[in-house]
């Protein structure tokens, strides 16, 4: 059964203070604020729509789910991040090594200690 489904509209990240997260992903990450709404702040990445909110019950109150923003230059995006304080786990790295491309990654924590990452798909040399 097909309900059309085609992409991925909005994702919900937990923060515990909107105001230090949302200064993050202004900030930091340099993603567009869209709109804020009572205790909730929009942001737009590349058409996705992630939303920064409280959880509204304990059992909800738990780091995300993993992002992964693709950057045309992980290095660059990697040493931007560090000079404006971003702490990451680990540096930039291969993962996997396709026929046309390598597929790096590194991962860092935003404000609200949720587990985040940079990943690049960098084309071989011809």
């Amino acid at each position: 059964m097909n309900i059309g489904i085609s992409r991925v509209g909005q994702i919900a990240i937990n923060a515990r203070d909107i105001d230090r997260a949302t200064a993050f992903y202004r900030d930091k990450l340099g993603l567009p604020l869209l709109f804020t709404a009572g205790k909730l702040a929009f942001f737009d990445c590349g058409g996705v729509r992630l939303m920064l909110d409280v959880a509204e019950k304990p059992e909800f109150d738990h780091p995300s789910s993993i992002l992964y923003f693709s950057v045309p230059d992980i290095a660059a995006a990697h040493r931007q991040m560090l000079a404006s304080g971003v702490r990451f786990e680990d540096e930039p790295h291969v993962i996997a090594k396709m026929p046309d491309h390598d597929l790096w990654m590194t991962f860092f924590r935003d404000s609200e200690q949720n587990l985040l990452a940079l990943m690049s798909e960098v084309l071989h040399a011809a």
